[in-house]
């Protein structure tokens, strides 16, 4: 990988971690278990081998992700804020929302749309 420094067409998002928790003896009804995890790494999903990860709580969970690995202002509330409830008010599962480091892409390599001012290939 390389730095943004070495090019303008270079950004960095954070490595996402997402970790279910639960209160003991809380009613789960999403399959979840407490430390049950995915990672984003980029716009690529990773589940632990054999996991798997309800669809529902993933699309409580979708809207936030991308913010959340983008670098934020320290007074926005996404960057105080790590942890989300499930949409089904009656389950007690939460997930934990962990940045881990930062990863470094390349315009072109994430899409076919040119940035303003760069120059046909």
């Amino acid at each position: 990988m390389t730095t943004p420094e070495a090019s303008t067409s270079q950004f960095e998002l954070y490595d996402l971690r997402v970790e279910v928790i639960s209160p003991p003896g809380g009613p789960i009804y999403c399959g979840a278990k407490p430390g049950d995890h995915f990672e984003l790494h980029g716009e690529m999903l990773h589940l632990p081998p054999g996991q798997g990860f309800s669809i529902y709580s993933l699309a409580a969970l979708l809207p936030l992700l991308p913010a959340k690995q983008r670098k934020l202002d320290s007074a926005d509330w996404m960057a105080t804020d790590s942890e989300v409830a499930r949409s089904d008010p009656n389950c007690a599962t939460r997930f934990h929302i962990k940045r881990l480091g930062l990863r470094s892409f390349d315009h072109a390599e994430v899409t076919a749309v040119q940035m303003p001012g760069a120059s046909t290939r």
